[in-house]
């Protein structure tokens, strides 16, 4: 009895084995093999230098700022409704078009309902709506409520950009051999590239609804397989120092970080100037920042911006 207990528990032993290797091979198989070179390597895209822009003419500079339009894809959840509120009062009036998508809805926020509790799943729903309701615009913004976005700057980083060209990028990260974007710094998708990721959620081997694997990848992760087999690969977006323009922390934890390893030169080691996002602050940071980034200004002070991005038409914004 006990020899047929001992078989027993090896047996259940070695099928747990058994199953962990095919999950493993599932992930495997999701995160290397996408018919594309495995050997690429994500680069870096960067905003256009002050001299560039000097070479543009009037017309030029002119169609450029009227094309380049930004759709702002927020992910919210009923527990989250005070960020959300927050979000909803600074940054996201700076989008030309901000749409809020919620997992269940809600009397107190207005918000596209896609009754999903599953983050992958919402988050596909949310790209497949913003898709199908694009319009004339060409850009789009994928962020949590928790992310602060400077509108503009965005703008800034694509303006020379071609978006019937796959770009998708952000903070671009790696984790074994998947090049992802992180969803706490923002993703960006062009056009062309949220095209090809609506087409492969028809193709449920390649890009799966629903996690097949013991360990459930994140949606930034999933994002990036998904995307991996059309051709799209993860970018880092940078200022045309090469300095990041997408962080997962706040201001006041950069400031902190830099003090520790660039006392001499704080400002320098912290932040680009054209910084596009922060993340990681409470609601009322949040407003500080607004009060900061688009209120505060010095009395006399000209930065001389060769480009002025009005906001949309009827807005509040700041």
């Amino acid at each position: 009895m006990f020899a047929e207990g001992g078989y027993f528990m090896k047996g259940m032993a070695l099928g747990g084995l058994f199953c962990l290797l095919l999950s493993l091979l599932g992930t495997f198989r999701h995160g290397v093999e996408s018919g594309t070179d495995s050997h690429h390597h994500h680069h870096h895209v960067q905003a256009a230098g002050k001299d560039e822009l000097t070479r543009l003419s009037d017309v030029q500079m002119q169609k450029l700022r009227n094309q380049v339009q930004v759709s702002c894809i927020i992910m919210v959840q009923p527990k989250s409704i005070v960020y959300w509120a927050t979000a909803l009062d600074t940054w996201s009036k700076h989008c030309d078009k901000a749409v809020f998508y919620t997992s269940e809805s809600t009397k107190a926020l207005q918000a596209v309902d896609l009754n999903e509790k599953d983050d992958w799943a919402r988050m596909r729903k949310a790209l497949k709506h913003a898709y199908e309701n694009a319009g004339e615009l060409r850009w789009f913004f994928v962020a949590q409520p928790t992310t602060f976005a400077i509108i503009e700057n965005l703008k800034y980083l694509v303006l020379a950009k071609d978006p019937n060209e796959p770009f998708y990028l952000g903070n671009a990260m790696k984790s074994g051999e998947l090049e992802f974007v992180s969803y706490d710094s923002g993703i960006v998708l062009s056009y062309e590239a949220l095209k090809r990721l609506v087409r492969v959620f028809e193709d449920e081997d390649k890009c799966p609804e629903r996690a097949r694997s013991l360990w459930k990848l994140s949606e930034d992760k999933q994002l990036a397989v998904c995307l991996k087999y059309t051709g799209v690969f993860a970018e880092n977006g940078e200022d045309s120092y090469g300095k990041g323009l997408f962080n997962s922390k706040s201001v006041g934890s950069l400031i902190a970080d830099s003090m520790k390893a660039n006392p001499n030169d704080v400002v320098a080691g912290c932040c680009s100037d054209l910084a596009v996002t922060f993340n990681g602050m409470s609601p009322n940071q949040m407003q500080v920042m607004m009060f900061g980034v688009y209120r505060l200004r010095p009395y006399g002070h000209d930065f001389h911006d060769l480009l002025v991005f009005n906001p949309p038409e009827g807005s509040d914004n700041d």
